[in-house]
């Protein structure tokens, strides 16, 4: 079994046997994401997600997936406080499910709920809620998590179909943002794409209304909206007080936010750091 990117260290297989008398205790401590900077985000998360956060495009060639930008550093999550409080108003689905994942055979059809076994609300000492009964059957938490995961896998493959049809279309371009600093530092973001207006104002009449149909020209105008987030995302970083570069580019959103996006073949400023936007590689979890 690979090992799940992100913050999933240890998931393994819940079991009756292995977990009979384990509790979950959740709480509401997001510590857990301090240290991502994007989690993946399903279609039907855009109209919530895209008030907040900027939501880009990342992945691989093979699989292409939704993402919410959550910090400008690899290891950063602005919206994760040090008291592990998670300061936006939506908390996306992908981190409202752990610390379970499912894992999945290599053809994708059978698939087997995990719990990431470093979470530390994992206990024997009852705190929380049971996972089985003393008769080793699920209990009622279970059966809702399992009933929210399943949710959760029917939405992703949805929207892995929005994914292909914009990449068969293709309207998706590779993208970076720059953020400068008032101590003069750059920060780059690289590693996604955003849907190029300019492509999606020339598709076909046929493929527009197929867009309009499935609700994904709707998801489509809310992502572009949503990247003028990338501007309000440095209010966030600590002092001192950041200021972004405004620069004419060829952008997918006009704005006037002091945020500048490029080509993502463009290279770092010298002396900047940059970073990636990274996805688990397949976001059912890790294979059996």
């Amino acid at each position: 079994m690979t090992v799940q990117l992100l913050f999933y260290q240890d998931a393994k297989p819940v079991t009756s046997d292995r977990h009979r008398d384990v509790s979950i205790k959740t709480g509401r401590s997001y510590a857990f994401a301090r240290n991502v900077n994007s989690v993946p985000v399903t279609a039907v998360e855009f109209a919530q997600a895209a008030a907040e956060y900027p939501i880009v495009f990342a992945g691989t060639e093979q699989s292409i997936m939704p993402a919410v930008i959550l910090g400008v550093k690899q290891t950063e999550n602005l919206y994760v406080d040090d008291a592990g409080n998670w300061s936006g108003k939506y908390v996306p689905a992908f981190v409202r499910r752990y610390p379970f994942v499912f894992s999945s055979d290599a053809g994708g059809r059978t698939f087997i709920l995990n719990i990431d076994e470093s979470f530390e609300g994992i206990n024997r000492e009852g705190r929380g809620e049971r996972l089985f009964d003393s008769d080793g059957q699920q209990t009622r938490y279970l059966k809702e998590v399992l009933g929210f995961l399943q949710d959760y896998q029917s939405r992703f493959q949805r929207t892995k179909q929005y994914c292909d049809r914009l990449k068969s279309l293709g309207l998706l371009q590779p993208m970076q943002a720059q953020f400068n600093l008032n101590s003069g530092e750059r920060h780059s973001l690289a590693g996604f794409m955003t849907v190029d207006r300019e492509k999606l104002k020339a598709i076909d009449v046929a493929d527009l209304q197929a867009l309009f149909g499935n609700d994904e020209l709707e998801c489509t105008y809310l992502h572009l909206h949503s990247l003028r987030h990338f501007a309000n995302m440095l209010e966030r970083m600590p002092a001192p007080s950041p200021d972004v570069e405004e620069k004419s580019e060829p952008a997918p959103e006009a704005t006037s936010a002091k945020a500048k996006r490029e080509n993502g073949k463009s290279a770092p400023h010298k002396g900047g750091r940059s970073a990636d936007v990274r996805l688990p590689a397949e976001d059912s979890g890790p294979q059996a």
